[in-house]
């Protein structure tokens, strides 16, 4: 049985505005709180709605499950709750959807979406068609639900577009992530979208560079494009974009940017961590 991938883990709710913040406080109050009806009773919501906050939170790497009988906030979880409690800054967003986009083993699908799915345009059609064919590739085997993928594509659109596309769904509030302007809809269906400049901190790169950060600490920033988890995948960035970002960080010291007639290089010192990364945005 393959374990590296998962279809549909959320149940059929993508987070909801609200959901990740109180999902932080109660687990931080009680450590057991989704072992008691799944927590439902605490959370306010129904049995099936707090096992997908659980979901969340996991996945994105709010909080640990590695002791069975307890379930803690990770470093990341306690420094939103810290810093950021209601989510009001954009950044947190940010780091939230870069965990849950490469997390092939939790949420398979939207890594293989950012990562793999290489249209810009599609339909909803389209994408279910294509994302079915990468998942198989990524099941190695296992036998795939095609509905699974399917309501994951829903899901994906809905979470990211802001719009209720989950078949049998009452969403009451959106999901906070269309902010990000990922994905916008198209008078054919929907297309990939490089989110605007001044919504997407220059630290959400360096967060991104941090956790791939390679031995030696060079980059090349046409891998910065290209590769699997890469800035431009996670974040849907084009080159001039990516490059107008490295300069600022470059400009603000904390990497430095080496270009030459043949090779264009990053150098990110081996010091950076992403939770320094973290730690120095909410300071």
């Amino acid at each position: 049985m393959n374990h590296s991938v998962c279809f549909k883990g959320y149940g059929r709710y993508v987070p909801r505005e609200g959901w990740l913040d109180r999902g932080l406080r109660e687990v931080k109050h009680n450590p057991r709180v989704f072992f008691e009806n799944y927590g439902a009773d605490a959370l306010g919501v129904e049995p099936k709605m707090a096992k997908a906050i659980r979901y969340w939170l996991k996945c994105s790497g709010m909080i640990d499950e590695s002791v069975r009988t307890v379930i803690r906030l990770t470093d990341l979880g306690g420094m939103i709750l810290d810093k950021d409690p209601y989510f009001e800054k954009t950044f947190s967003l940010w780091i939230l959807h870069c965990n849950i986009a490469r997390n092939r083993r939790l949420a398979t699908a939207w890594q293989l979406f950012f990562n793999e799915f290489g249209d810009r345009e599609f339909t909803r059609q389209e994408m279910k068609h294509k994302m079915l064919a990468l998942a198989e590739s990524a099941a190695e085997g296992e036998k795939i639900s095609a509905r699974s993928v399917g309501n994951d594509c829903d899901a994906i659109l809905c979470m990211y577009t802001g719009k209720q596309i989950l078949p049998g769904s009452q969403e009451e509030d959106g999901s906070p992530f269309w902010s990000l302007g990922l994905i916008r809809e198209t008078e054919l269906g929907f297309a990939k979208n490089q989110p605007a400049l001044h919504n997407l901190p220059a630290e959400v790169v360096l967060y991104l560079l941090a956790e791939n950060l390679p031995r030696g600490g060079w980059f090349c920033i046409e891998e910065l494009m290209t590769a699997a988890n890469a800035p431009g995948r996670i974040l849907n960035l084009k080159p001039v974009v990516l490059m107008e970002i490295l300069k600022q960080l470059a400009y603000s010291g904390r990497i430095i940017l080496h270009q030459t007639a043949d090779l264009d290089m990053v150098y990110l010192p081996a010091q950076t961590k992403p939770e320094h990364v973290l730690r120095d945005y909410y300071r």
